[in-house]
């Protein structure tokens, strides 16, 4: 009897191996496209934090050419734009210089004359963009806006008493 009833359990057992041979191969197909979305949307968000270190270096760059004395609004722009053109974005606006004065005396001010210079940069972030030129005529692009912002201030050298 025992004989029997092993022979019946090894039948059983071999039958449901038969049966679960391509169960990895549907698994694996139903979780490899979140696997690929998951995995596109982390180097995508590598990029694009790249690229607001980018623009926040440029706007930057531009601030510290201006507070330099000699150097006006045109040449922070360019220094601004140039840095990105370096890195390999694409400059898509200029960015805006606005000098401001700050008074002299008071507490935290400097005793002599200085401005602030404030460089806000805006650029527009394609996202998805490897995945969206694969579909012809798909929906609109995706674009995030990055801003990066910098304020320094310029000191005048103080006059001799």
């Amino acid at each position: 009897m025992v004989s029997l009833m092993a022979r019946l359990c090894s039948r059983v057992h071999a039958r449901r191996l038969r049966d679960a041979r391509g169960a990895e191969l549907v698994e694996f197909a139903m979780v490899l496209p979140l696997l690929l979305v998951l995995v596109g949307g982390v180097v995508e968000f590598g990029l694009m934090f790249q690229a607001f270190e980018v623009v926040t270096n440029a706007a930057r760059e531009g601030a510290r050419v201006r507070v330099l004395p000699g150097y006006t609004n045109g040449d922070a722009i360019a220094r601004a734009n140039a840095y990105l053109t370096a890195s390999g974005l694409t400059p898509t606006n200029a960015p805006i210089v606005t000098p401001t004065a700050v008074p002299a005396g008071g507490a935290g001010a400097p005793a002599f004359p200085a401005f602030q210079v404030d460089v806000p940069y805006v650029y527009s972030f394609l996202l998805l963009r490897p995945l969206l030129q694969l579909i012809p005529g798909g929906p609109f692009p995706l674009t995030i806006t990055l801003t990066g912002r910098s304020v320094m201030r310029a000191e005048t050298v103080a006059p001799a008493p």
